[in-house]
């Protein structure tokens, strides 16, 4: 048991990765990751880049994320948007239990931090087999869940199973829908 000290948590983490150890901490809410912040934009993020490559920190920070479970305005933030526009972080939300274990295996051989943020919403609303063996999915690619021509739904986490709904019913109208899975929503190296 260790106290509710996410930048302590997290300062500790860069100084393992920084040790070549590959540490995986949990925020046990997003909402409380913001005392981390600063450890997480400002210097997490920025370790590569102000290295030359010469450190490439490799943590993965897991956190629950987002609404829809009732949980008041302490337990409902949704931060991606923040690190997400924070160039040398990786943002993964899988969609699922099958997409999670793959997804935060993938995580664990990126060169680059990631931030996973797991969707509270689906944790007790979806089940699913999850194969005991070793797999990981790309981090770095969106899946293709559906294919079609009429129409694209992009979306990512806990709205995928509602895309899939939806998609359903435009069908029963005679639409051929593609749905997309961003998986990542980090921005990109130019």
């Amino acid at each position: 048991d260790t106290p509710l000290a996410e930048a302590g948590i997290v300062g500790m983490a860069i100084g393992m990765a920084l040790a070549d150890l590959k540490p995986v901490v949990e925020i046990q809410f997003a909402d409380f990751v913001f005392p981390a912040f600063d450890q997480i934009v400002s210097e997490l993020a920025k370790y590569r880049y102000r290295s030359g490559g010469q450190y490439t920190p490799k943590v993965v920070i897991r956190m629950p994320y987002g609404g829809g479970i009732r949980g008041g305005h302490y337990h409902s933030q949704s931060p991606e948007a923040y690190f997400a526009h924070t160039p040398g972080l990786r943002v993964i939300v899988p969609s699922g239990p099958f997409e999670a274990k793959g997804l935060l295996l993938g995580a664990l051989n990126c060169s680059d931090p990631v931030i996973f943020l797991e969707p509270k919403r689906i944790y007790r609303s979806i089940k699913a087999k999850v194969p005991i063996e070793y797999y990981t999915l790309p981090i770095d690619k969106a899946n293709v869940l559906l294919t079609g021509e009429d129409l694209t739904i992009i979306g990512f986490g806990s709205v995928i199973p509602m895309m899939i709904d939806a998609v359903a019913e435009l069908e029963t109208e005679g639409y051929s829908v593609e749905v997309i899975d961003l998986v990542s929503i980090s921005p990109l190296d130019v």
